[in-house]
């Protein structure tokens, strides 16, 4: 039986922990473990947490639980990184999942399958919508600098101009498409690619930590991909847009920074994009 380790992110997450833990409840052919680590909440996230912990524990096919509190926000690599590693190899699978997605077990079976069927699949993504249907372009190309500004730029009327440039058109005509990255609400991971190449980017705080591992998912001779047949609920909360002038903006543009200069494609991203296709 295939088993997946479970790392989830929680930041004030009383809102939305409590439906994700309950999803991953539903789960009855796949074994589990479930490591959460917790960036400073001070609502009734964590008692929500141990509470679906006691029923959890009671799953036959649920194994390691446990939650890792950090007294502030520490970000996304850090805690992700501490959850894989609490992870041994008979983990075959490690799912990164945001606190605000709900997921089901056709999903996670499809994914699954996706990466099993080739040794070179080495990440898979779900289709995610929200409750009400919205469609989100999970799968995208790589940014480069020019789309950021272009991005940026939506008080000039740029924004639909921005979206276009990282969709793929195609993206859901077929059921697997290879994808520049992922946006890392839900990962399926290999646990033997985490094994090759390596943890998430510490460096970066907030974002593009996504983009900037699923290059290295490309350069280490593995496909992302996105797919189509599997389908999981995201609330997707988008931190960034909500304020111009916020901790998230300032953290994400200091990982853009570090992150063009750490892969040298300012303006181009043609030597992944040329492994996407």
């Amino acid at each position: 039986m295939d088993k997946i380790g479970f790392v989830i992110l929680t930041w004030n997450s009383q809102n939305c922990i409590g439906a994700c833990l309950e999803s991953i409840a539903e789960l009855k052919d796949i074994a589990y473990g479930i490591v959460i680590a917790d960036n400073g909440s001070t609502d009734s996230t964590i008692d929500i947490i141990n509470r679906n912990f006691v029923h959890l524990s009671e799953n036959d096919n649920c194994g390691l639980l446990e939650t890792i509190r950090y007294e502030s926000n520490m970000g996304t690599t850090i805690g992700r990184n501490a959850g894989i590693r609490k992870f041994d190899n008979t983990y075959n699978y490690i799912c990164i999942l945001d606190s605000d997605t709900i997921i089901n077990e056709d999903a996670m079976k499809a994914m699954i399958a996706v990466l099993a069927s080739d040794n070179s699949n080495g990440i898979a993504g779900p289709q995610m919508r929200t409750k009400s249907g919205i469609l989100q372009n999970s799968g995208r190309k790589i940014p480069t600098l020019r789309l950021k500004l272009i991005k940026a730029l939506s008080f000039f009327g740029s924004k639909d101009m921005g979206a276009e440039l990282e969709r793929y058109p195609d993206i859901n005509d077929q059921p697997v498409h290879p994808v520049g990255y992922l946006m890392s609400a839900c990962w399926m991971i290999k646990r033997d690619v985490i094994n090759k190449v390596g943890m998430l980017d510490e460096k970066i705080f907030y974002a593009p930590e996504d983009v900037e591992y699923c290059i290295r998912i490309w350069l280490g001779g593995y496909r992302v991909l996105y797919c189509n047949d599997a389908h999981i609920i995201h609330e997707w909360q988008r931190l960034s847009k909500k304020k111009l002038f916020s901790k998230h903006n300032f953290e994400h543009i200091k990982g853009l920074m570090y992150m063009f200069n750490k892969y040298r494609f300012w303006f181009n991203a043609d030597k992944i994009e040329q492994l996407v296709h």
